[in-house]
C-alpha cells in the first residue's frame, strides 16, 4: 500500500485557508473517506491472503503424510505460544503428564471412631460396676494405661494422638489399655437411678481390678484432666504398680468455689434439661480455654458435635459431680534428707512428666502440682500455641513422650 507524501490529516483539511468554499471542503472529506475505505479493504484482503496461504500449507503437508501434522504440542512451548493459549482460553491438546499428581498422597484427619475398630473391647467387673477397657497393641509388650477427661471417652480423647504417625512406631513397643469411666463410653445407656457413682478415690481403686484382670504388674500412666487426677490417686495408693506417668492438665487440689458453682449448675442442667448450650460452652472452655472460635475451626466443630450428640447427659452429670467433690491429693515437695520425713510418703515417687498447653485454663493448676512433686524425678512442660495438647500439638507431645520413655529405659533409641 502506498500513501502520498502530501497526504494530510482531516484536521489539516478543516483548517484550510478561509478562501476555500464549502464545496471544496466537502470534496476533500469525501476523498479522505474513500482513501480510508480502500485502505481498510486492502488490509482485510491482505489478512485473508495470509490465512489462506497458511491454510493451504497445512493441507499440503497433510496430503504428503496422510495425517495432520503438529497435532501435538511441543513438550516445552515457547512463552509466546503459552501466552496465546491463555489469551484464547484454550489448553494444549496433549494430555498432561500426571506423574506428580499420582505421587501425591491424600491425607484425611483420623476419624474419632477409627480407633474402635483397631481395639479389642472388654468389660471388666469391679466393686463399683463394670467399666469399659479397650486394648490397642500387642498384650505381651509393656503396658500404657490411659484415662480420659470430662465429657470425653477413650476414643475422643486418644484416637487422634495414638493414630499419629510418630506414635504408631511407639505402639510397636507397647500395648495401650484405654480405660473409660462408668457410663462415658460411646452409646452408653443411662445408668440406673439407684446407681451410686464412684468417687474419685473409688474410680482410682477400679484400676486395680483392671490390672488384675489383664495380669499387669506395672503400667505407664497417661491421663488428661480428670483422668490425670485419677491416675495420680492410683499411683499414691499403689506406687509399686506405676512405673512412670505422663499427666496433662492435672489438678492436685480440691475444687474452688467458682469451679464448684459452675459445675454444680452444669450437673443440674444435664440431669433435668440435657446438654444445654451453657454446658457446651463450659466444656469448650474446659478443653480449649478462652475464645475457642479463634482456634482450628474443624477441630472445634468436631468437639461441639460430640458434646451435643455423643454424650449421655445423665451419666456425665454423675462424673462431674464426683469430680467437683474431689479431695486434695495431700502431697507436698519434701527435700530429700529432711529428718523424720520420707519423700515417697509425701509425694509421688515415680518419674512424672507434667504437661500443659500455653492457652489452657489449667496452667496455674499444673504449676501448683509441679511445686508439690519431687524435682529430681519430675518435669514440667508447657507447649506453646495450644490448649488441647493432644489434638493441637500431637507432634510435640509425641516427641516429648517418646524421649521421656527412652530416658526411663522403656524404649530403645531408633
Amino acid at each position: 500500500m502506498f500513501i502520498s507524501r502530501d497526504f494530510k490529516r482531516p484536521d489539516e483539511w478543516l483548517e484550510a485557508p478561509s478562501k476555500d468554499d464549502k464545496d471544496t471542503k466537502a470534496l476533500k472529506l469525501f476523498s479522505f473517506a474513500n482513501i480510508t475505505s480502500r485502505t481498510s479493504n486492502q488490509l482485510t484482503t491482505c489478512e485473508n491472503k495470509i490465512c489462506l496461504h497458511a491454510h493451504s500449507i497445512h493441507f499440503r503437508e497433510r496430503d504428503k503424510t496422510g495425517k495432520t501434522l503438529n497435532n501435538k504440542m511441543p513438550s516445552a512451548p515457547s512463552a509466546h505460544t503459552a501466552e496465546e493459549a491463555r489469551l484464547l482460553g484454550t489448553m494444549p491438546v496433549d494430555p498432561l503428564d500426571d506423574i506428580e499428581l499420582r505421587s501425591v498422597q491424600l491425607q484425611f484427619p483420623n476419624a474419632r471412631g477409627s480407633i474402635i475398630d483397631a481395639c479389642d473391647q472388654r468389660r471388666v467387673t469391679t466393686d463399683k460396676g463394670d467399666i469399659h477397657v479397650a486394648i490397642q497393641g500387642d498384650t505381651t509388650k509393656p503396658a500404657i494405661l490411659t484415662y480420659h477427661d470430662l465429657g470425653l471417652n477413650y476414643a475422643t480423647s486418644f484416637a487422634g494422638f495414638f493414630n499419629f504417625p510418630l506414635m504408631r512406631g511407639l505402639l510397636e513397643n507397647f500395648c495401650v489399655y484405654h480405660v473409660t469411666a462408668p457410663g462415658q463410653e460411646e452409646g452408653a445407656p443411662t445408668l440406673p437411678e439407684d446407681y451410686i457413682y464412684p468417687t474419685m478415690d473409688e474410680l482410682a481403686n477400679q484400676l486395680q481390678f483392671v490390672l488384675s484382670h489383664f495380669g499387669l504388674k506395672s503400667v505407664i500412666g497417661f491421663g488428661i484432666g480428670a483422668g490425670a487426677n485419677i491416675l495420680a490417686r492410683f499411683a499414691l495408693i499403689h506406687p509399686d504398680k506405676v512405673g512412670a506417668m505422663c499427666l496433662i492438665n492435672c489438678v492436685s487440689t480440691q475444687s474452688g468455689w467458682i469451679e464448684w458453682g459452675y459445675q454444680s449448675f452444669n450437673a443440674r442442667f444435664l440431669r433435668t434439661k440435657g446438654m444445654t448450650q451453657g454446658v457446651i460452652d463450659y466444656l469448650m472452655w474446659h478443653h480449649f480455654g478462652r475464645n475457642p472460635e479463634e482456634r482450628n475451626h474443624d477441630l472445634v466443630q468436631v468437639y461441639k458435635q460430640h458434646f451435643e450428640r455423643g454424650v449421655n447427659p445423665t451419666n456425665l452429670a454423675m462424673l462431674i459431680n464426683s469430680y467437683i467433690h474431689r479431695n486434695d491429693l495431700n502431697i507436698a515437695r519434701t527435700p530429700t534428707g529432711t529428718p523424720g520425713t520420707e519423700t515417697s510418703a509425701s509425694t509421688l515417687k515415680m518419674p512424672i512428666m507434667n504437661i500443659t498447653g500455653a492457652l489452657s485454663p489449667h496452667v496455674d493448676d499444673t504449676v501448683t502440682f509441679n511445686g508439690r512433686l519431687d524435682p529430681t524425678n519430675s518435669t514440667w512442660m508447657k507447649i506453646s500455641d495450644c490448649a488441647m495438647v493432644l489434638e493441637e500439638q500431637p507432634a510435640k507431645l509425641a516427641e516429648a513422650f517418646r524421649l521421656f520413655l527412652q530416658g526411663e529405659g522403656y524404649e530403645k533409641s531408633q
